[in-house]
């Protein structure tokens, strides 16, 4: 949050810096043959300026209150929310989508398996259940080090188990 509030008062201040130069501009050439115009229009941008200083030093006070109220907190890592596996005496089915037999990004065939990603899906069969394992592989590129993987299977529900004979 302080730097977010770093962030915003350098950015208020370039810009109160880039409209003091303006009205500095127009304030030269304010006897020119438009005059009046250049007056209004120097009586707003000032507006402009009066506001941008303003809060300009509510972000500083605001920045300076949050310094003061920090505290230090224990370090901590999120938890991803995990789904529960499904049992294992349910039969299981392993469907392996086809890896690319050439790196995707530059061409070359130096490309090494690196690991694969399994989702499960629930399927129904008349009196029968299983699950269906779609295995996606991943691949790495020796020439361009890049990770290449083949697009995840269409679900009828986004990211849903159930696969379209349950739902049916």
């Amino acid at each position: 949050e302080l730097a977010q509030a770093r962030a915003v008062v350098s950015c208020s201040e370039a810009m109160i810096q880039e409209l003091k130069l303006e009205i500095a501009k127009l304030r030269r050439d304010k006897y020119g043959i438009s005059s009046e115009r250049r007056a209004r229009l120097i009586d707003q941008l000032e507006l402009q300026l009066e506001e941008l200083e303003a809060s300009a030093t509510e972000d500083e006070l605001i920045a300076e209150e949050a310094a003061a109220k920090a505290s230090t907190v224990r370090a901590f890592t999120r938890r991803h929310p995990v789904r529960k596996p499904f049992p294992d005496h349910l039969p299981r089915e392993r469907v392996v989508v086809e890896a690319p037999t050439a790196c995707t990004c530059c061409g070359s065939d130096r490309i090494v398996k690196m690991g694969e990603d399994i989702t499960e899906t629930l399927e129904v069969i008349p009196r029968q259940w299983k699950v269906i394992q779609t295995v996606r592989e991943k691949f790495t590129c020796r020439a361009c080090e890049k990770i290449s993987q083949p697009p995840a299977p269409f679900h009828a529900i986004p990211r849903g188990w159930a696969g379209p004979s349950l739902i049916a």
